[in-house]
């Protein structure tokens, strides 16, 4: 079913002027390109009161409007204040059944847009706030049963900008309370206890009646009793499938219940209400340790800090942090903020937040002014992320970022919002489920005739008919998908890797191709100086303090190493002053100093567009660079050539090894692609196991590159998920490496590194395997336990062993999926 999103051309992109922009083009392709959106296009106006709008047209089973939201803020633009987004944490809601159910309730209510429940309770939810409220929904889930327990609210024109509530956590003292109060009296074991009183009821109405000589009463109020135990949670599932005209298997289950009732065979009845609930109890505890799994990421965090005020320190809650604070972090103490280290140097375990196995040292940064005025550029020796572990050394850190704000904040609600994306095979599984459904009720209905046919009693037709109802109704195959998927996603999240839903999770072990961008992922991305060669008549001091000059200017990773390297080799010489920088997107740079332009860049920018060509002497030794596998800059004042930069950015250690283990997963084909000059790229390809290596691309060639590899097979673009954004949306998985920190890299990959290190790709690859050969075994044993028990059913297979074959299913699945909760790589020993 495809839905469609109107945005205000004004609101949506505020600087851009007539709809013709190309921003508008930028904007509209890079939606299109995205797996789930089906159409985006310009709407023009049909008056001149109406402004002109961007349509997009999407499926939201595949793709969220939270992530359409990121989509275009990667794009550089905002979106409408008009739509609201929740992400809500559910009371009451303990299998795949109840939670389609409540979505497709919440669905139907006036202002939703979008709707999506996971088996763990997890609400997505996207309002039209010009028609609906947030106090309306959360009344409508009131009237339905399921409490909200823990609500983050994101705001309309960011899709990440969420309000926490004291409060709210899952871990507060109230938070159990509320449970008991919803859960009903025993709280949140209140299902199973009573599927365990309705068992003992079946038992002692069962004794009596077969081993004693007690009156007929006794038994029957037993068995009476044990129904309205054991149909309870079913008969409030029935009652609002009913309401949405729709019959599941609740609703089935209590019509056969009633239909042994009806012909005396009360033991059947309750022994199938019995089953059935038990079942129903031990899913919800299984589903419930997968869901715990992702809310211990919430609890790494500590609830208090340590705050330096004035000569003294004060603790006070996390939430009333403010960006500047300086924390004081104890020896083996939980970091409680993200920032940067100020005081003492230590040791930090950051496994909790990147995976990274081993501890990162860590240093106080030279200018904390500095340090502050530009934080997303710290190094990683300086930054710190709240709930990682302090080691041996006490040290004082500057908070960056507010408690809702931080990096472990922001993998926990992106987690949790991953649960409700539903995969592809989940997609086919609902599919298939709204044909199958209707044909058993149909078969059913011909079953409950066959005494006209067959000569039976209508009691022997009917037993039937609900014994085949029981055995062929798909509850194994409706968790089968997302019993996995969510303990999929948990483990990943708990290896420092964040997976946005079933649909990356699934085509990541699906692709047989991987791009690789070349700086900062393939290779350390800290390029150094290896060559500073002056053109004739020029020093090398000279070369080197226009350079330096110049891309002071610039934030490149190659003008930093310029200016690194530059400063350490003038040794504390005057440096002139450079202003009006302007950057030539894949090229290069251009600025003045003493009022004369200067040019820095690729060769391939000299002598086009006005800009006047190279000497010789400068192309021959950019040549001979190059064969050296050197980047190369070039640098000319005016019309005269200063010389030649000479970089060399190494390999990282590890992307030899990575690039081996994933061949041996399954991996075909690697390309890496880059900016840099073919020969250089073949070089660094070369040196790190890949045999194709595209070079010489600007950014949009990049995206030319990848929609093209797409088009000849699925693939996978890696990369640091800021530069390389655009690329990425055009893959069938976009991968960020070193997302921690990075609100652009964790917005716009589907599969998110934290960690700065290309070993954990492997780790990432492997679990998708394993999570779709568990989906494939799962929907084996769903559809193969149906295959079986129909046929079995109509030759006269009891109720009583249709339902334990049934639920047995449900719980193997159940189980099945779990053990991904266990993965461990090989490789890499997470």
């Amino acid at each position: 079913m495809s839905e469609r999103i109107r945005l205000d051309i004004p609101v949506v992109l505020p600087d851009v002027g007539i709809a013709a922009d190309r921003c508008i083009a930028r904007l509209t392709a890079l939606l299109a390109a995205h797996e789930g959106v089906e159409e985006a296009h310009l709407r023009n106006s049909t008056s001149a009161e109406t402004l002109p709008q961007l349509c997009v047209h999407y499926d939201p089973d595949a793709v969220s409007l939270a992530r359409i939201r990121d989509m275009i803020s990667t794009a550089g633009a905002t979106i409408t204040d008009q739509f609201g987004h929740l992400v809500w944490q559910a009371e009451g809601i303990s299998h795949q059944r109840r939670a389609r159910t409540v979505a497709e309730t919440l669905s139907a209510s006036p202002g939703v847009v979008e709707a999506v429940v996971s088996a763990a309770g997890m609400i997505r939810i996207e309002f039209d706030r010009q028609k609906t409220s947030e106090e309306a929904i959360r009344a409508e889930l009131d009237r339905l049963d399921a409490p909200i327990i823990t609500s983050e609210t994101a705001s309309a024109s960011h899709a990440h900008d969420h309000k926490h509530r004291k409060g709210d956590h899952s871990n507060d003292n109230d938070a159990e309370g509320h449970d008991h109060a919803h859960g009903g009296i025993f709280g949140s074991q209140t299902e199973l206890i009573f599927a365990l009183l309705c068992g003992g009821l079946l038992a002692s109405g069962f004794a009596a009646e077969k081993l004693t000589s007690a009156p007929p009463w006794f038994s029957l109020t037993c068995y009476l009793a044990a129904y309205g135990f054991g149909g309870w949670f079913t008969l409030r599932e029935a009652i609002d499938n009913l309401r949405l005209k729709r019959f599941e298997i609740d609703t089935l289950m209590l019509v056969a219940a009633a239909g042994a009732g009806a012909l005396g065979a009360w033991a059947e009845g309750a022994l199938l209400l019995f089953l059935f609930s038990l079942g129903h109890a031990l899913e919800h505890y299984a589903m419930g340790r997968a869901k715990r799994a992702i809310e211990a990421l919430a609890e790494l965090a500590p609830r208090t800090a340590m705050v330096r005020r004035g000569e003294g320190q004060v603790e006070i809650p996390v939430e009333d942090l403010v960006i500047g604070d300086t924390v004081v972090v104890k020896p083996n103490e939980r970091l409680a903020a993200d920032g940067f280290v100020v005081t003492g140097r230590s040791s930090v375990n950051q496994a909790p937040v990147t995976g990274e196995s081993v501890s990162v040292d860590k240093e106080p940064v030279s200018d904390r002014a500095q340090a502050a005025s530009r934080p997303d550029t710290v190094s990683a020796e300086h930054r710190v992320f709240a709930g990682t572990i302090n080691g041996p050394g006490a040290i004082e850190i500057a908070v960056t970022r507010l408690s809702a704000d931080t990096t472990l904040a922001k993998v926990v609600q992106m987690v949790s919002e991953a649960e409700t994306q539903k995969s592809p095979t989940q997609r086919f599984t609902d599919r298939f489920e709204r044909v199958f459904v209707p044909t058993v009720l149909a078969l059913v209905m011909v079953l409950l005739f066959a005494w006209t046919v067959v000569d039976e009693p209508f009691r022997d037709s009917f037993y039937r008919a609900m014994a085949v109802l029981v055995a062929a109704s798909p509850c194994a195959l409706a968790i089968a998908t997302p019993s996995a998927v969510l303990s999929g996603v948990a483990r990943a999240a708990r290896g420092g890797v964040l997976i946005k839903g079933g649909g990356p999770l699934e085509n990541l072990g699906s692709l047989t191709a991987l791009a690789f961008d070349k700086t900062g992922t393939l290779t350390e991305g800290r390029p150094r100086i290896t060559d500073i060669v002056p053109a004739s008549g020029v020093s090398e001091s000279d070369l080197m303090k226009i350079a330096v000059a110049v891309e002071r200017l610039s934030d490149h990773p190659l003008a930093a190493a310029i200016v690194r390297d530059g400063e350490q080799f003038l040794g504390g010489q005057d440096i002139p002053v450079a202003s009006d920088l302007s950057s030539l997107t894949g090229r290069g740079v251009q600025a003045s100093v003493a009022g004369k332009i200067v040019l820095i860049g690729k060769a391939e920018m000299f002598g086009h567009d006005g800009f006047p060509a190279l000497s010789s002497q400068s192309a021959q030794t950019i040549e001979h660079l190059r064969e050296q596998g050197r980047t190369t800059m070039a640098v000319q004042i005016g019309d005269r050539d200063l010389g030649i930069i000479g970089l060399l950015d190494t390999p990282r250690a590890a992307a030899k090894q990575t690039i081996a283990r994933l061949k041996a997963l399954g991996i075909l084909r690697m390309i890496m692609i880059s900016g840099d000059n073919q020969r250089v790229a073949a070089a660094v390809a070369g040196e790190v196991g890949i045999d194709e290596a595209w070079g010489d691309l600007m950014p949009e060639d990049k995206v030319a590159a990848i929609a093209k590899l797409r088009a000849e097979m699925p693939v996978a673009m890696v990369g640091d998920g800021v530069n390389d954004a655009p690329a990425m949306a055009n893959a069938t998985v976009g991968i960020a490496m070193g997302a921690a920190g990075s609100d652009v890299a964790l917005e716009t990959a589907d599969v998110a590194l934290m960690a700065d290190d290309l070993s954990h790709l492997p780790f990432a690859v492997g679990l998708s395997l394993s999570t779709r050969w568990v989906i494939r075994q799962n929907l084996v044993v769903s559809l193969g336990v149906v295959a079986l028990l129909v046929p079995a059913t109509v030759m006269g297979l009891g109720i009583g062993p249709a339902v334990m074959a049934h639920e047995g299913s449900t719980l193997l699945v159940v189980f099945n999926a779990l053990r991904l909760l266990a993965y461990r790589d090989n490789g890499g020993g997470k």
